[in-house]
C-alpha cells in the first residue's frame, strides 16, 4: 500500500462536503506531476485530506476506491481521477505551521513542493503525522 495527501479549498470540497457526499472523483488536475501521481494511485491506498489556502491542515483520511481513469469534466485524454471514500477525520487536525516545525517532515512534498496538489507521502512521514493527530 501507498500513501498520499491531496489537497482541496474548503470553500470548494470541504472535508464536511466529502463526507456528506461519500464518495467522489477527484478532478480538476491540470498538472503533469499530481496527474502522475494519480495515475499511481491504487485501490486501498490511504490519502491525506489536506484544507489548502484556508485551515492549512490536514484533517482526514481518505482511501482510493477506484483507480485512475479519464477525467468526465474534460476531452483531453491527457487528464484523469481516481475515486476517493472518505475513511475518518483524525482526532485532532495537523497544521502546516506544526508539520514545519517536525524535523522528522523536513523533506515531505508537502513542504518541499507545496503547490503540488496531489502528492505522494512516504510511510515514516504518514506513522509520523498520525502520531501528531493523536492517532494510532
Amino acid at each position: 500500500m501507498a500513501y498520499w495527501l491531496v489537497k482541496s479549498e474548503p470553500f470548494k470540497y470541504s472535508w464536511d462536503q466529502f463526507v456528506k457526499d461519500g464518495r467522489t472523483f477527484w478532478e480538476g488536475v491540470r498538472n503533469y506531476a499530481a496527474r502522475n501521481n494519480l495515475r499511481a494511485m491504487k485501490k486501498g491506498d490511504e490519502v491525506f485530506f489536506y484544507h489548502s489556502n484556508e485551515g492549512l491542515e490536514i484533517v482526514g483520511i481518505a482511501k482510493v476506491v477506484k483507480e485512475a481513469y479519464q477525467d468526465p469534466t474534460t476531452d483531453e485524454e491527457a487528464w484523469v481521477v481516481v475515486d476517493l471514500a472518505p475513511v475518518r477525520k483524525l482526532k485532532k487536525p495537523v497544521s502546516l505551521k506544526v508539520i514545519k516545525e517536525e524535523k522528522r517532515l523536513e523533506i515531505m512534498e508537502l513542504i518541499r513542493l507545496g503547490r503540488l496538489s496531489v502528492q505522494s507521502v512516504i510511510e515514516e512521514e504518514w506513522k509520523v503525522v498520525m502520531e501528531m493527530a493523536g492517532e494510532k
